[in-house]
């Protein structure tokens, strides 16, 4: 299957999707975000000065769903129907790594899929828990970030886990 952003010189351009069918679209992301135990509790006892981690990082999952056309060059704008994150916190015991697991699901009625948008969603949801506890955790690390399931469109659905 050639690659669909470049047109028939090798050029990068956008993809012309006006002559597809609109169709209801949804993705499923999926990542996580790996520490020391010690932060793990800080973030669950509140005790980040920031704020509240989770719900920042929430704020931030889908704001930047919303704007990953602005960030991704040859995304599409598109007007996105649901976004939401979901964290799954994971103790661990002295010596082994804390984690918490993130995952977007991303719904759109139209043309184009909305991959990209859970996709980015994830990552600038890992990226600010990050952010919001390096002070306290610079070995934290943002990880697995990847498409688990996607469905509509002419290539139908796609599971890569369940």
């Amino acid at each position: 299957m050639p690659l669909t952003h470049f047109d028939e010189h090798g050029r990068a351009h956008m993809v012309d999707v006006g002559q597809k069918a609109d169709t209801q679209r949804e993705a499923v992301a999926r990542g996580r975000v790996l520490m020391q135990p010690e932060t793990l509790a800080l973030i669950q006892q509140g005790g980040i000065k920031k704020g509240d981690v989770l719900a920042v990082a929430q704020v931030a999952g889908i704001m930047a769903a919303k704007r990953t056309h602005q960030l991704i060059p040859m995304c599409h704008p598109l007007m996105l129907t649901h976004v939401s994150l979901d964290f799954e916190p994971q103790p661990a015991p002295p010596g082994e790594q804390a984690v918490i697991n993130i995952s977007a699901t991303v719904r759109t009625t139209g043309k184009t899929g909305v991959e990209m948008e859970a996709l980015t969603a994830v990552s600038v949801a890992g990226l600010t828990i990050y952010d919001m506890c390096k002070a306290v955790d610079r070995g934290m690390r943002v990880d697995a970030v990847r498409l688990a399931r996607k469905s509509g469109g002419k290539s139908g659905d796609f599971v890569l886990e369940e």
